[in-house]
């Protein structure tokens, strides 16, 4: 990927690190993502080497994508947030760690669902070859993330 990653992953990962230590405000938190929107969409472009009509076709798909992918990543910091408050209060049970997981799951499925929805959408307007590379980048992108927020995340005990 093109030089525009590290910062990307700086800034995603800035983001994480708050759900066990002292909050950041909200004002603070939506300029972070805002920043992180806006590189990721340059690295994106950096990346798909689209030409004007597969440009038209294309963003208008990655903007609806980024919108509904918002939704599960609110869940996503929902259910961090829920798991950080009850580990920090010591109120981890058995019950709550259900709810939890059964949370988790369903957002993982509904991140497959949405990937399999914008791979037939954007099959429609683009080579195979392109749907793939979009979808790599996305995958690429979120398993940064996801490493990061797992290894900032404490073991249930």
């Amino acid at each position: 990927m093109k030089r525009l990653l590290p910062s990307l992953l700086c800034l995603i990962f800035a983001g994480s690190a708050p759900l066990w230590a002292a909050g950041t405000s909200d004002t603070n938190l939506q300029i972070l993502l805002d920043k992180v929107h806006a590189d990721k969409k340059l690295l994106v472009a950096a990346n798909m080497d689209l030409d004007d009509a597969q440009g038209k076709a294309f963003w208008p798909l990655y903007d609806e994508y980024q919108n509904e992918l918002q939704a599960i990543n609110k869940r996503t910091m929902a259910v961090i947030g829920s798991y950080a408050d009850a580990w920090n209060a010591d109120t981890v049970t058995d019950d709550k760690a259900k709810s939890l997981l059964d949370e988790a799951l369903a957002i993982e499925e509904a991140q497959v669902a949405l990937r399999k929805k914008y791979a037939d959408k954007l099959s429609g307007v683009l080579p195979a070859m392109l749907v793939a590379r979009y979808l790599q980048i996305e995958n690429k992108i979120r398993a940064a993330v996801s490493f990061e927020l797992a290894e900032g995340i404490p073991l249930v005990e």
